[in-house]
């Protein structure tokens, strides 16, 4: 399965007064993990929606477990991976580690859309091409 791993050092302005990460701020790493991970696919998001014909791919569905703070100046890994593909959706695992401890556990779930007349949008089943690349981790040609 796909999957992009990205690094950053936890900034001042990610924590509450304690000094550690405000925890809505996971949640956005989260969502820039699953658009690098678009990209890892091959498509940066705009593209990709371009290339399919699709409006986006909301959110409908996330949690995470908070097992280990994290703090100013903290370098942590944040490991995005496609964990499901479904007709309609796909689910992504986000594992954000310091070193070898994991801090936070994520889990979204993604539908995806195109235009509707009637509603805005409407799901729609997702292009065989971006399933393959989903599941292959990528595409053919890493050049």
């Amino acid at each position: 399965m796909l999957a992009n791993t990205l690094t950053r050092r936890v900034e001042w302005g990610d924590c509450d007064p304690a000094g550690i990460v405000f925890n809505p701020q996971f949640f956005r790493w989260f969502d820039h993990g699953t658009a690098m991970l678009y990209e890892a696919a091959g498509w940066p998001k705009q593209e990709m929606l371009a290339r399919f014909g699709a409006l986006g791919c909301p959110l409908v569905e996330t949690r995470a477990s908070f097992r280990a703070p994290c703090r100013y100046g903290d370098d942590v890994a944040i490991t995005s991976e496609i964990a499901e593909v479904k007709q309609r959706s796909f689910d992504i695992r986000h594992t954000l580690r310091r070193g070898d401890v994991v801090c936070v556990e994520g889990f979204e779930t993604r539908v995806w859309t195109v235009h509707d007349d009637e509603r805005g949008l409407k799901s729609a089943p997702l292009p065989d091409e971006l399933v393959q690349r989903f599941l292959a981790g990528g595409p053919a040609d890493r050049s």
